[in-house]
C-alpha cells in the first residue's frame, strides 16, 4: 500500500515523542525508507509514530492493527497500547516467545529488513524552515560489533522493561533468533544474546539436499508417450538440534513403476522420504514434469507404422 519513496510529513504528536528519537520537527518531510532507517537503526520513537500515522491515519488506528496482527501470529501474551513502547501502562506487555514469533515473521517474510538492521552508522538530512542539517544515525544494537555473525534485529529499553533485545544471526546457513528481556544494563543484554546464540550454533546442524540428481522417468500405461519425466518439487532442508550425525540421513525415492494416462504436469507422482536413525524427518514431493495425453486407436496405429518403418 505504500512505497519506500513515499514522503511522510511529521505531525506535532510524532515530534513530541520522548525517549530515543531522531529529532524530527513538525512539518518535516522524510521518505518512508529514511524513517525505516530511523526506526531500525536509531530506535526513533518520533519516526515510529510518524510512520504509524502515515499508514493508518492515527497512532491509535495503527495500534489496533498491531494487536490484530499479534493475535493472528499467535502472540497470545502480547497487547500493545502504543506503537513505540514508551507507555507506562501495565496493559502494554509481551513475552520473549512472542517477540521471537514477531521477529521470525519479519525476517522470513521481509528479509530486506536486514539491509537496515545491519547498518552501523549512516547520515540523514533534516530539512526544515531553518534549512538543511545532517544527522547521524548510530545503531543501538552493539551486538553488530560484538558478535561476528550478528545480522540484527532490534533493541528496546524502558524503566519497566529494563534492557531488551531481539537478536538475529546467520552462520553456516543457519539463521537463529534469541530474545533477552529485563537485563540489568545494556551490556548484559548483548553478552547474554551472544552466549545464547553461541549455544544455539553449538547444538545445531543443517542438512541440505538440493535435489539436483536426475530421476528416472515413469512408464505410462495407455498414453501417447511411453514415459513421463519426474522432478523434485523443491530442495530439502532440515535443522537438527539434538547432536545427531546428519551425514547419516538416508533418502528413499518412492514413485510408482507405472502411471496411467492421462498424466497432468505438476501433479504429485510420489515423494522423496528422508530418515535419520530409522525415523522419518521429512519428505519432498516428486511431480510429473509434463503432460501425457491418453492414447486412442489412431495413436496405436501411428506407433505401429512408425515401428514398422524403422
Amino acid at each position: 500500500q505504500i512505497h519506500l519513496t513515499d514522503e511522510v510529513v511529521t505531525s506535532e504528536h510524532a515530534q513530541s515523542m520522548g525517549g530515543s528519537q531522531v529529532f524530527l520537527e513538525a512539518g518535516e518531510v522524510q521518505t518512508v525508507e529514511t524513517l525505516i532507517k530511523c526506526i531500525a537503526v536509531a530506535s526513533g520513537n518520533d519516526a515510529a509514530v510518524a510512520m504509524a500515522e502515515y499508514i493508518c491515519g492515527s497512532e491509535e488506528a495503527f495500534v489496533t492493527k498491531m494487536n490484530e496482527k499479534a493475535q493472528s501470529l499467535g502472540m497470545t501474551n502480547t497487547h500493545f497500547t502504543d506503537c513505540c513502547g514508551l507507555t507506562d501502562d501495565d496493559s502494554h506487555h509481551t513475552t520473549a516467545r512472542d517477540v521471537a514469533i514477531m521477529s521470525r515473521e519479519l525476517v522470513q517474510k521481509y528479509p530486506d529488513i536486514y539491509q537496515y538492521t545491519g547498518i552501523w552508522m549512516e547520515d540523514i538530512t533534516h530539512t526544515t524552515a531553518r534549512g538543511s542539517t545532517p544527522f547521524t544515525l548510530s545503531s543501538t544494537n552493539k551486538l553488530l560489533k560484538q558478535y561476528q555473525w550478528a545480522t540484527g534485529l532490534k533493541t528496546g529499553s524502558t524503566a519497566k522493561a529494563k534492557y531488551c533485545l531481539s537478536a538475529t544471526a546467520r552462520k553456516d546457513g543457519i539463521d537463529l533468533i534469541t530474545v533477552v528481556m529485563t537485563a540489568p544494563d545494556s551490556r548484559a543484554r548483548f553478552l547474554d544474546a551472544a552466549t545464547l546464540l553461541s549455544y544455539g550454533y553449538s547444538v545445531s546442524a543443517l542438512y541440505r539436499d538440493d535435489n539436483k540428481d536426475q530421476l528416472l522417468p515413469v512408464s505410462v500405461k495407455g498414453g501417447q508417450e511411453e514415459t513421463v519425466p519426474v522432478v523434485y518439487a523443491s530442495e530439502f532442508v532440515w535443522l537438527d538440534t539434538n547432536g545427531n550425525d546428519i551425514s547419516m540421513v538416508q533418502k528413499k525415492i518412492s514413485v510408482p513403476k507405472e502411471a496411467e494416462a492421462p498424466v497432468v504436469v505438476g501433479t504429485k507422482a510420489g515423494e522423496a522420504i528422508y530418515r535419520l536413525n530409522g525415523e522419518q524427518i521429512g519428505t519432498v514431493p516428486i511431480l510429473y514434469a509434463s503432460n501425457v495425453e491418453k492414447a486412442f486407436y489412431r495413436d496405436y496405429v501411428k506407433k505401429a507404422v512408425t515401428a514398422f518403418l524403422l
